[in-house]
């Protein structure tokens, strides 16, 4: 399956259907603590900060979601990253429905992310992602992504990782 094939919203995101997709694939993650929490305001005050959402539907099913958070320089420091928040994309939650999994949209997801990046001026992508999160840590390697730092929080070993925008 492309990415291209699917219908694409990122203005005036349905928060409803996200929320919808974040709470079905957390509900059937192995370990749900990998995808964190946030509430519908807290989406909301984010995407008011510059965040965006991409949500994804083949017709009228949810496939999969990105979102780009703020960067804060106190949240790069924290993790190591000296570079200013104005030129790094913070890519937050990456999602894929469980019934679309093994169709690499993740990997389309992260490349529509640089495309936008480059246009938007951004000269890195950052993100954390847990250890044990075998998927996502594979696809984030794979796609470029490099390790900077390893940390341990409430859901066990992280990684923190950033990729140069090509």
């Amino acid at each position: 399956m492309k990415l291209s094939d699917l219908d694409c919203i990122t203005k005036n995101v349905n928060l409803s259907d996200y929320l919808k997709l974040y709470k079905y694939v957390k509900d059937n993650m192995i370990n749900s603590n990998w995808l964190g929490d946030f509430t519908r305001e807290e989406i909301e005050d984010l995407l008011k900060k510059n965040g965006k959402i991409w949500l994804y539907y083949n017709n009228d099913i949810i496939v999969c979601s990105m979102f780009m958070l703020p960067s804060s320089n106190k949240s790069l420091n924290e993790h190591n990253v000296y570079h200013n928040e104005d030129i790094v994309a913070s890519l937050g939650p990456i999602m894929v429905s469980p019934d679309y999994i093994g169709n690499k949209l993740q990997i389309q997801m992260m490349q529509e992310l640089e495309e936008y990046c480059k246009k938007n001026n951004y000269k890195y992508i950052f993100t954390k992602v847990s250890n044990d999160n075998k998927y996502s840590l594979s696809n984030m390697l794979e796609f470029g992504f490099k390790i900077m730092d390893e940390y341990i929080n409430e859901r066990g070993k992280n990684s923190t990782l950033i990729k140069e925008v090509d």
